[in-house]
């Protein structure tokens, strides 16, 4: 039996890897080489910064979050980077997540670039003359555990402060340990980030060593629509200005071609060129081409501000000392240029976010007879006014802010929260889920379930329900869903209403109405007789009888 086997299975994968590690110690033969390298720039060998940072993201996911009650169901909507007039979602965004697998993706590649990043900063200082112990600065516990955590918690701030709209997750602050990484080391980080990708293989293979699927049909949005492509740009940028700023008293520096290589290849992987505009209504455009024209650019930019040269480009007009705008333009070095452009196209990248990061909700009630729980409200609606893109409508590549969409939505005026929890198309595909709303240390969830029918030859007729503290109401009805054959003259239409489903008989100008019969019972309407066996209704009249509607099926 395969739940037999999954031992076995987990035990295979790390006896090969035992295995692997022992031919090639024994090939290399190292005699400590490996470990005196690694304690010649970390404190005993070990990424202490790296490994307090992961244990704090733990601690945010587990007791913040409530992790620790259900580790796949964290609470997900107040920690996200709302708005600056809500401090509470702007400090904890950058180190909280959504769900079980991101908070492990990103921890997973932590181990891996945050190891890097503090082996390149090193816990013993490097700079020329630089001794350890010798102040505050240089001593090696101080770098180790108060520095490196400190630049990941600054960080982790910044990447919430300026990423555009409500992110969550600490991934702004991975690309920033791989920014610094790939000023150091270009060619290494991209080897080390297949690293990363063995990493979360050993551990998939681990946790679910067996897996079973089959095809079939499923929604989702496209995978580069899920890329938060501006946060991860300006993690990369904070870690590549912080790389540049400890490279500047170090001696040996990457070439050109590795720091381009590296960059480029990075780019490319990481998916940085994934530059698209939300539509509205689960609708996305990708702009491929200005993506990847922009990740050539970085990737030069970054080459030269690491590699070019460092003496001044107009070595005629320039001053030694120069005073003054114009004196520091013309003894302007390559290196100089570089740098001054990447904090220009730094600042293009951060600048939209502060007018959508001061946004709030408007006092217009919601529609509909909203849920509400603690200054929560809760309910569905459809093509709706799409608060969390913008306040004031800008527009960028010819594409407007103003956007709408149909979903379950929340809002907390108190939060400055304004999202949709659950789109139409996921509802429409799963037929039911939960939105779980709360704060630090409290939690509620709300049921969503969706009910409908289909006519045939008509479009579906649905109703929404919510479900919360045991009580259960309709937030929404679709349009009814009319047949597209008549019977004996008369028009046949499924409508959801309250609580429930009707059938109405339209013959000229008079209607007939009841309610839709359960399950292997009929009724009669208007001279037809309708009767249900299980998901289909069929109408029978005299000699005639066809399939009239089918109950929607869910995934």
């Amino acid at each position: 039996m395969v739940l037999d086997a999954v031992p076995v299975h987990r035990l295979a994968v790390v006896v090969a890897f035992l295995v692997a590690v022992g031919v090639v110690w024994s090939i290399d033969r190292p005699r400590g080489a490996w470990g005196r390298r690694l304690r010649s720039r970390l404190l005993l060998g070990v990424p202490w910064g790296t490994l307090l940072s992961v244990a704090f993201v733990v601690c945010v996911y587990l007791f913040v979050q409530g992790g620790v009650r259900n580790p796949y169901r964290p609470v997900v909507i107040p920690f996200r980077a709302w708005s600056y007039l809500y401090p509470e979602g702007m400090i904890w965004a950058g180190f909280a997540h959504a769900n079980f697998g991101h908070v492990t993706g990103n921890l997973l590649g932590t181990l891996v670039a945050g190891t890097l990043a503090e082996y390149a900063y090193g816990h013993f200082p490097r700079g020329r003359g630089a001794s350890s112990f010798s102040s505050l600065r240089r001593n090696p516990y101080v770098r180790a555990f108060a520095f490196v955590p400190a630049a990941v918690f600054v960080c982790g701030l910044l990447t919430a402060l300026f990423a555009l709209g409500p992110v969550i997750g600490f991934s702004g602050v991975v690309f920033a340990m791989w920014g610094f990484a790939l000023v150091h080391y270009p060619l290494g980080a991209v080897i080390a980030l297949s690293g990363s990708s063995l990493v979360r293989l050993l551990w998939n293979a681990l946790r679910n060593p067996v897996v079973e699927a089959s095809a079939g049909p499923s929604y989702s949005a496209p995978w580069w629509a899920g890329i938060a492509v501006q946060g991860h740009a300006l993690g990369l940028f904070l870690g590549v200005f912080a790389g540049l700023y400890v490279l500047r008293n170090r001696d040996e520096r990457p070439t050109g071609l590795r720091l381009f290589a590296g960059t480029l290849l990075f780019g490319a992987s990481q998916g940085l060129w994934a530059v698209y505009w939300y539509l509205g209504n689960e609708s996305y455009r990708l702009f491929r081409a200005v993506g990847t024209s922009l990740v050539v650019v970085l990737a030069v930019l970054v080459t030269a501000a690491g590699a070019a040269s460092a003496a001044p480009l107009l070595r005629r007009w320039a001053v030694d000392r120069p005073e003054g705008f114009r004196e520091a333009a013309r003894s302007a070095s390559p290196r100089a240029i570089a740098l001054v452009v990447l904090c220009l196209g730094f600042g293009v990248i951060v600048g939209p976010a502060v007018p959508v990061n001061m946004m709030t909700t408007t006092d217009e009630p919601l529609p509909g007879d909203p849920v509400e729980i603690e200054g929560y409200e809760v309910t569905y609606a459809e093509d709706v006014r799409d608060q969390t893109v913008s306040v004031i409508d800008v527009e960028a590549f010819n594409q407007s802010t103003a956007v709408n969409t149909s979903g379950v939505i929340v809002r907390n005026p108190d939060r400055h929260i304004w999202t949709t929890a659950l789109t139409k198309g996921r509802l429409a595909e799963d037929g039911a889920g939960q939105v779980r709303v709360g704060g630090t240390g409290w939690r509620e969830d709300v049921n969503v379930r969706r009910a409908g029918w289909r006519a045939v030859g008509g479009d579906p007729t649905y109703r929404i329900d919510l479900a919360h503290d045991g009580e259960t109401r309709t937030a929404f009805v679709s349009q009814p869903s009319e047949a597209e054959a008549t019977i004996d003259g008369r028009n046949v239409t499924v409508a959801a209403v309250e609580g429930g489903f009707d059938l109405r008989v339209t013959a000229g100008n008079e209607t007939a109405r009841a309610a839709l019969p359960a399950t292997n019972e009929s009724v009669v309407v208007g001279g037809i007789t309708f009767e249900r066996e299980d998901r289909r209704l069929y109408a029978e009249r005299g000699e005639t009888r066809v399939r009239i509607a089918n109950a929607e099926r869910y995934s």
